[in-house]
């Protein structure tokens, strides 16, 4: 089973057990929070199908939030903070 959902503006894959790279989600949340995605717009369960238009219904995507790489080394340019996010469930 997977969802097509929408974080930030842009559209992510989601499978259970599966680890995501979303841009930084805030300081507002900590190592261990968990973050509902609730813009579904496809997702896949059985070999059936279900578009939304532009989102369905009652189905979201319940990730758990996991500690962001540390301990890289830096260089001069611009680096995008991600936030590593752990696909414990998709509900559809």
């Amino acid at each position: 089973m997977y969802a097509i959902v929408e974080i930030q503006g842009q559209q992510f894959k989601a499978e259970a057990d599966k680890f995501l790279y979303v841009h930084y989600l805030g300081d507002a949340l900590k190592e261990g929070d968990t973050v509902e995605f609730d813009r579904v717009l496809l997702a896949e369960a059985d070999n059936e199908v279900k578009v939304g238009a532009p989102t369905l219904e009652g189905a979201k995507v319940i990730v758990f939030k996991k500690k962001r790489r540390k301990g890289y080394r830096r260089k001069n340019g611009h680096r995008q903070c991600f936030t590593k996010v752990l696909i414990k469930e998709v509900v559809a």
